[in-house]
């Protein structure tokens, strides 16, 4: 009989596990909480050093935690394939790239051959990390226990983002050729998901706020419309305006499920999906100027901000609880993960 499961590397406790890549999404929620402000700042007149104090955060975060992940790697015995090949953790490695992306379009608007490249590299990775993904996903080394919202990361994500800072440093065929790829994955990994989950034994707990993510493509895919074809209504955006709209109804159903999830530091898998639907809603409040419009967009931005520093402060207090409080929210996640992998 053939094995379907992939190699486990196991690490003996006395030596240096790799950090989950789950702690990823710290970054990634920050650089949507960022994009949410710019996208505010195009419309109110917001000081542009409050969001550029965003963009800043959302860097170091970045920065730290490609440092910290590549020094404790460099410790492990378990190698970095094995961990982007693992059913949990491997799709989450795409954040790097995609976040890369983001930090490169808002320093195009400072600096533009250092944004421009940044952007190009990072589109260029995750491009890679995609294929090299895929080619693995159809090796049959998976189970459909295996899938979970993260799976929407490599080639969703990635291809989504990649359309909209393409276009916003003024490479639109690259933006809708990203664009189409985003959409197909989007079909393809979607009906994957929901029949794993309606199918299946429910997620771990802390990877229950992945779930959220079904919230993030078509509020990521409007947004990037929106960059390439321009802030207007038409078939287009409007149709992602509906399905935006009904996964937004979702999450309002899932609240009491979230509400009995214990808190890990897997909640920041709920910012980028939230800031996203955000964002577009904003967006979209400014193409129908309905009576009060920008009392209501301000209403979202505030809410918002304060549900990500929400998450912020409360994975700070639960990393310091005690002197282990950190590798006792990474050893969480890695149990969620092993969970996933039997």
């Amino acid at each position: 009989m053939t094995n379907h499961n992939p190699p486990v590397h196991v690490v003996d406790s006395r030596t240096t596990a790799r950090i989950p890549l789950n702690t990823l999404a710290v970054s990634f929620g920050l650089a949507g909480l960022a994009e949410l402000w710019s996208t505010a700042s195009t419309l109110f007149s917001i000081p542009p050093f409050i969001t550029e104090l965003f963009w800043a955060a959302a860097a170091i975060a970045w920065l730290w935690l490609i440092a910290k992940h590549t020094a404790v790697g460099s410790r492990s015995p378990e190698p970095l394939s094995a961990q982007l090949r693992h059913p949990a953790q491997g799709p989450i490695a795409a954040v790097v790239p995609i976040v890369g992306m983001l930090l490169g379009a808002n320093l195009f608007q400072f600096w533009q051959a250092a944004g421009e490249v940044l952007v190009v590299v990072s589109i260029a990775a995750a491009t890679l990390f995609a294929g090299w993904l895929l080619s693995f996903w159809l090796s049959g080394q998976l189970k459909p226990e295996s899938i979970h919202g993260a799976y929407f990361l490599p080639t969703v994500a990635a291809a989504l983002v990649a359309a909209a800072t393409a276009a916003d440093i003024g490479l639109p065929l690259l933006a809708r050729g990203a664009f189409a790829v985003g959409l197909f994955f989007w079909v393809v990994i979607f009906t994957m998901l929901v029949a794993r989950l309606a199918f299946l034994p429910a997620l771990p707990a802390p990877l229950t706020p992945t779930l959220a993510i079904f919230l993030a493509p078509p509020a990521v895919a409007g947004n990037a419309w929106f960059a390439i074809a321009g802030r207007h209504a038409d078939s287009i955006s409007m149709s992602l305006l509906g399905v935006t709209v009904l996964m937004v109804l979702v999450q309002v159903a899932l609240i009491p499920r979230y509400r009995n999830t214990p808190f890990s530091l897997g909640f920041w898998s709920f910012s980028f999906p939230v800031t996203s639907a955000a964002g577009f809603g904003i967006e979209w409040l400014s193409v129908g100027k309905p009576v009060g419009w920008q009392i209501e967009a301000g209403a979202i931005l505030l809410a918002v901000t304060v549900f990500i520093l929400a998450i912020g402060i409360r994975s700070l207090l639960f990393v310091g609880m005690d002197r282990r409080g950190l590798k006792r929210a990474e050893q969480d996640l890695l149990k969620a993960d092993a969970l996933v992998e039997r």
